[in-house]
């Protein structure tokens, strides 16, 4: 039915590769400085607000991982040191990792400080095998840093992404083209990209647990269940995914957001505080040169339930004023506990568009994009 539709075709000649850090900042002040090494630490702000941004591989056998509050993470480890991260370090070494990624390929997409896709199907050196590449930057990455990196390699982003997960931490993880069908079908549902706890266990509530189980569901279905991001399923449960490596990733959106020493209650108190946050998006949108039309409200519970609410003007939002006068506007829309809020935040976002409808207009591969944002950011 879908197989003339080229967003439903595959090419097996490509050679993806998805290269992440292990436990990047952790590691980092581990190689650093010496008396960490060996010991469970956690780099994040060790007061009762503050939250673990990642946890070296000596902590997470206690259950300490990255968002976690850094109060729970002591109870759970109570011999766990806390590192103040450094992101100019973090960003430096990040700066050395990426120079190492150009001898090999210019089609190289950052995903984040610590992970990035190479496209190797023609590399500068000539290497015949995406495994031989993702070979050789794991060991000048060693060699030159003194920190490990897990790659995976086969012929399209979301299975060079799950591979690059399958033996952490100094892993490699190859996935050819004529047993990835098999692997996927074994992949339990949690393991697909985009689909987070909430999507998790909608999946489960159809019966649907694995790979192989999400590929007997019609097109159809998967978009009558899931709207737009059903195609996108539909898709991975066949292995198909014809995502190109782009160098450069456009900003879909500007954000700020604090965390409160003291559960805010008082609205007058949650009112100036959301002023403030408007007043440094405003400072950020200017200094990114961005203008969107979306803005969105986030704010976390004392009981850290999380939500979060938009809306979308013709006009773009511009100005502290206007971002705290709408903000304030979506926050008289929640209903707020009596316990109070932990965090606020606000950000602007370009189209405003839903997975399920904003895109209705686009060119299928912008279309496709998009949809893909739109899933990163729901299940974040």
């Amino acid at each position: 039915m879908h197989t003339a539709d080229p967003l439903f075709q595959n090419d097996l000649t490509r050679r993806i590769v998805h290269v992440d850090m292990d436990a990047f900042y952790a590691s980092v002040e581990q190689r650093d400085r010496p008396e960490l090494r060996g010991k469970p630490i956690a780099v994040g702000h060790a007061d009762r607000r503050g939250v673990v941004a990642t946890a070296s591989y000596e902590a997470r056998p206690y259950g300490v991982h990255s968002a976690m509050p850094s109060s729970k993470a002591k109870m759970l480890c109570p011999h766990l040191i806390f590192v103040e991260g450094r992101m100019s370090r973090y960003r430096e070494v990040s700066a050395e990792i990426r120079a190492i990624f150009h001898r090999y390929t210019d089609l190289m997409e950052p995903i984040s400080i610590d992970e990035a896709y190479l496209d190797v199907t023609d590399n500068k050196l000539g290497i015949e095998t995406g495994t031989e590449v993702a070979r050789r930057i794991k060991a000048d990455i060693l060699r030159e840093t003194s920190l490990t990196a897990s790659a995976g390699v086969s012929y399209n982003k979301f299975l060079a992404k799950i591979a690059s997960d399958w033996r952490k931490p100094d892993g490699l993880c190859t996935i050819h083209p004529d047993r990835a069908q098999s692997f996927i079908d074994a992949l339990p549902i949690e393991a697909f990209w985009g689909v987070g706890p909430a999507t998790a266990k909608r999946f489960r509530g159809i019966g649907v647990t694995n790979g192989w189980e999400l590929r007997q569901l019609s097109f159809r279905r998967l978009t009558d269940q899931f709207g737009a991001a059903g195609s996108i399923f539909y898709k991975f449960a066949r292995g198909i995914d014809m995502r190109p490596v782009k160098p450069f990733r456009e900003r879909k959106s500007v954000g700020c957001e604090e965390t409160f020493a003291d559960d805010l209650k008082h609205p007058e108190r949650l009112a100036a505080a959301l002023c403030d946050i408007a007043v440094e998006l405003e400072k950020r949108r200017i200094k990114n040169g961005f203008i969107g039309r979306t803005l969105t409200l986030k704010i976390r519970f004392a009981d850290f339930t999380t939500k979060t609410k938009s809306r979308t003007d013709l006009m773009p939002f511009v100005g502290a004023e206007r971002l705290a006068a709408a903000g304030l506007e979506l926050l008289r829309a929640i209903e707020v506990p009596a316990a109070g809020v932990r965090l606020l935040g606000l950000s602007v976002s370009g189209d405003g568009g839903s997975a399920a409808g904003g895109c209705a207009f686009m060119a299928p591969a912008a279309r496709e994009e998009t949809l893909f944002a739109e899933l990163e950011k729901n299940e974040a």
